[in-house]
């Protein structure tokens, strides 16, 4: 997605710039230290995890490396770079790391150096010996005509530097919700393996009953079975409700005696300590829609519903 964007070369005598959009960057050798290698090496993530053994004692201490790697003909390339050290130079020259597209390096656009290129008043980027590298002016022959970095310079691939527009996730952050999403897509296969094997076990099941019970095989009949064991579990859902519902109106003061239900209601008897707690009891059954009677001189409520 950013290889649209333009591309500033950026070295270490660039002057302050104030940039209106975002770009992507290529840096200079000055900003990081390469290594050649022709290596037995088949993948690229195999040269990713050896890249640190290859700079010992090459890099300053106390820095926070990371390691860029390809393939140039027969040889692997290996760059190190100090990501922090670059945001904070770019923060100095007015460049933040928001407005970062994608970070490359000069050496990955090998090819696109036919000539040399100025770095200020003092220096140039030229090719020696497959490297890009800085070279004072004064060694340039008067006769070469230097070239503009432009867009045909941009490599195929890149780096993104942490807070960039490019990334919405540190490092840490990426690695932790990648794992977090190997732990779903784990979770999902496995339940879809059971799903898969639990129909697979239920059509065999299905397929067993058919041949048990051929009646069975009629789309009505089978219909008909659903129907009327439907309208029984729906039934008995509603005796269950009905149960618990009365066990909610038995609190302090209130005594429950006697219970009856058939298929088209029920009925059940309840003593109350006094006028004020069968007064309490006999709101609770109105506001579930339930009938309530109360003897005369007595605190006995019947409570009464249709199912």
């Amino acid at each position: 997605m950013g290889s649209n964007k333009p591309l500033l070369l950026i070295h270490s005598s660039i002057k302050t710039l104030s940039l209106a959009e975002n770009v992507n960057i290529m840096l200079t050798p000055q900003f990081y230290t390469m290594k050649k290698e022709a290596l037995p090496l088949k993948y690229h993530y195999q040269a990713k995890k050896i890249a640190p053994s290859l700079f010992d004692g090459l890099l300053e201490e106390g820095g926070e490396y990371r390691y860029f790697v390809f393939k140039e003909g027969e040889e692997w390339v290996f760059i190190a770079y100090d990501p922090g050290k670059i945001s904070l130079f770019l923060r100095e020259k007015g460049i933040s790391p928001e407005q970062v597209s994608k970070l490359f390096f000069a050496q990955q656009a090998l090819d696109s150096f036919t000539g040399p290129v100025l770095l200020g008043e003092k220096e140039a980027l030229v090719v020696l010996n497959d490297a890009v590298v800085v070279v004072p002016r004064t060694a340039l022959a008067e006769e070469l005509v230097p070239l503009a970095v432009d867009n045909s310079f941009t490599p195929s691939s890149g780096v993104v530097l942490e807070g960039s527009s490019g990334s919405l996730l540190s490092d840490k952050q990426t690695m932790i919700v990648a794992a977090v999403f190997l732990v779903f897509a784990t979770m999902f296969f496995v339940e879809g393996w059971r799903y898969s094997h639990e129909l697979k076990t239920g059509e065999g099941e299905m397929q067993r009953l058919l041949e048990e019970y051929p009646s069975l095989q009629s789309r009505i009949k089978r219909e008909n079975i659903a129907a009327k064991y439907q309208t029984i579990d729906s039934m008995e859902r509603k005796k269950r409700e009905v149960v618990k519902t009365l066990a909610g109106m038995i609190f302090k003061g209130v005594t429950f005696h006697e219970f009856t239900m058939n298929e088209k209601g029920f009925k059940a008897r309840f003593s109350c300590r006094d006028a004020k707690v069968a007064e309490r009891l006999g709101t609770l059954a109105k506001k579930e829609n339930f009938s309530v009677s109360k003897e005369a001189g007595s605190n006995e409520l019947w409570i009464e519903g249709k199912l």
